[in-house]
């Protein structure tokens, strides 16, 4: 569920007390990884960490007017959920969280980029601090111009379709 909060605060200040707990134990680990040129605030009605049009002026590609997302971290309905556009599109980096979460003995549950946990308990916080603090900002940057350049070119063309006796 997306929050209407214009602030971080007012965000956190709508959670139950058990889910406002857990939500800034995650932003904590986050805030403290967070590689330089990221902020935080909100963005799509969750806490965004993202890349401020200072730092990469085109924006996110959906909607240029947003800053590039780099995460996110929200409380949904049955869960919490951190978001990592840092590890998305990357197997190399996936492949590291993955391996990096079993070691810890919880369970993941995941999909592309969204880690879902009931309780603090069951989310390693070293885990998501290591894999927010791997990834530069300039790297970050560079995977996500190389990824829409590949979306871009993976596209079919637009060309007319030609009727089978050549005919347009």
């Amino acid at each position: 569920m997306q929050s209407k909060a214009a602030t971080v605060e007012q965000y956190l200040a709508e959670l139950p007390v058990d889910r406002r707990e857990a939500v800034q134990a995650v932003r904590q680990t986050i805030l403290k990884n967070l590689p330089k040129g990221c902020q935080e605030g909100m963005q799509y009605g969750m806490i965004g960490y993202f890349l401020p049009h200072s730092v990469y002026p085109p924006g996110y590609h959906c909607d240029p007017t947003q800053p590039l997302p780099f995460a996110y971290l929200a409380s949904q309905k049955n869960y919490i959920s951190v978001y990592l556009g840092c590890v998305y599109a990357d197997p190399e980096h996936e492949a590291w969280f993955r391996e990096a979460w079993a070691k810890t003995g919880k369970k993941l549950d995941m999909g592309k980029s969204c880690v879902r946990f009931k309780k603090l308990d069951d989310v390693p916080l070293n885990v998501i601090g290591q894999a927010i603090k791997r990834v530069s900002v300039k790297k970050f940057i560079e995977r996500y111009e190389s990824a829409i350049k590949a979306s871009v070119t993976a596209r079919p063309s637009a060309r007319k379709k030609t009727k089978p006796d050549g005919q347009r």
